[in-house]
């Protein structure tokens, strides 16, 4: 199996409503995006094209949360509900015969990180 990943960042604001502490109030990130897709090359030699994917995850998730209110898009826009979020609008695009979504990392700062992932059956 290989793994392959595209990286994407964008800029928001959020707030976390049922949290106790600094981050309840307003403020922003530069977060940082990896998605991750798991398969076989295809006949071209690809996992998945980079374009293709860059193109999807852009249209189906980055470009809604860039210079958003994270809050209006996901009602508590904790890192983990935000990867779950990222992974949730793009699996059903990028599904392919020799590939699938393996999993969405969200880094809400260059330290902090959430990954999220369907378990294997």
């Amino acid at each position: 199996m290989f793994y392959v990943t595209k990286e994407f960042t964008f800029d928001a604001a959020h707030n976390l409503v049922s949290y106790h502490g600094k981050c309840e109030k307003l403020h922003g990130h530069t977060y940082k995006v990896h998605i991750t897709m798991v398969g076989e090359p295809d006949g071209e030699g690809m996992v998945v094209d980079f374009l293709e994917l860059k193109a999807i995850a852009r249209s189906k998730a980055i470009d809604l949360l860039d210079h958003s209110y994270i809050n209006e898009i996901i009602p508590q826009p904790t890192a983990e509900n935000i990867a779950r979020w990222i992974f949730e609008r793009v699996v059903p695009e990028l599904k392919r015969e020799n590939c699938r979504v393996y999993e969405v990392t969200v880094w809400e700062t260059p330290t902090s990180f959430a990954k999220y992932r369907v378990r294997e059956i």
